[in-house]
């Protein structure tokens, strides 16, 4: 089967749109369309926005003038490659590819400590305000760690390390659920992680997000049967929360 790569170095425009929010679209034909979604950005109106407050089908359906349709998750907090179709039946088709985990994804984080290599296979929630759990599957990989001067609480010298992580499921906050329960909190995370830390970088580097980044997806385009590859560099908060602690 070809395959197709397609990163950054390739954007075929950015579409900058209200609320100061700059879309580059990686890859568009008439059926689908590849986009790095920036960081705070919704994917879909859900009853925990403001009625007014911008989102990406809605977003990309305004400038394209198509309906848009999304196949998959990335929480608002989350930046990165998503894919979204221009029809119901290349939604169905990507939505089948992603239930069939044929879907390859992986995904950069800052977190706290050393995770080292392995999988996290905990039931995570599966919705906010939920109690009930699915079962999911998380395999991670520490790229490298540094030694901070950062203590509190019983804490001293924080380590933060730099993880690739590749879900082989797709639940809600699967990926900052399970780090979380591993005591492994994402940095920038104000639903399950570490608030104290959160606070601390945030006051030390002015940087103020969560650092989870989908950095590449590849699935089969449904029509041309053509395995794609996208691929989205690190955003530069990541490196300079690194770089100011280390």
């Amino acid at each position: 089967m070809n395959k197709d790569r397609e990163t950054r170095g390739t954007i075929t425009k950015f579409l900058s749109v209200e609320n100061n929010f700059e879309i580059p679209i990686l890859y568009q034909d008439k059926q689908i369309i590849v986009v790095d979604k920036p960081f705070g950005l919704a994917v879909h109106k859900n009853d925990f926005m403001p009625h007014d407050a911008p989102y990406l089908t809605k977003l990309l359906g305004d400038v394209t003038g198509k309906w848009i349709y999304n196949v998959h998750r990335l929480d608002a907090k989350t930046s990165g490659v998503m894919v979204l179709a221009l029809s119901p039946e290349m939604a169905k088709e990507l939505t089948l590819q992603f239930e069939r985990k044929e879907v390859a994804k992986k995904y950069i984080a800052v977190v706290q400590g050393t995770p080292g290599e392995g999988t996290f296979s905990e039931k995570v929630l599966v919705k906010k305000k939920s109690k009930f759990k699915k079962p999911a599957v998380t395999h991670y990989k520490t790229i490298r760690s540094i030694e901070t001067d950062i203590s509190y609480k019983e804490k001293s010298n924080i380590v933060l390390s730099l993880v690739e992580i590749t879900p082989e499921t797709g639940r809600w906050h699967q990926i900052r659920q399970h780090f979380a329960k591993n005591r492994f909190d994402i940095v920038g995370d104000s639903h399950h992680g570490d608030f104290t830390l959160n606070k601390i970088l945030t006051e030390k580097t002015g940087i103020n997000r969560l650092l989870l980044h989908a950095s590449s997806l590849e699935f089969t385009h449904p029509e041309t049967q053509t395995r794609k590859a996208f691929v989205s560099p690190v955003p530069p908060e990541f490196e300079k929360v690194m770089d100011s602690c280390g």
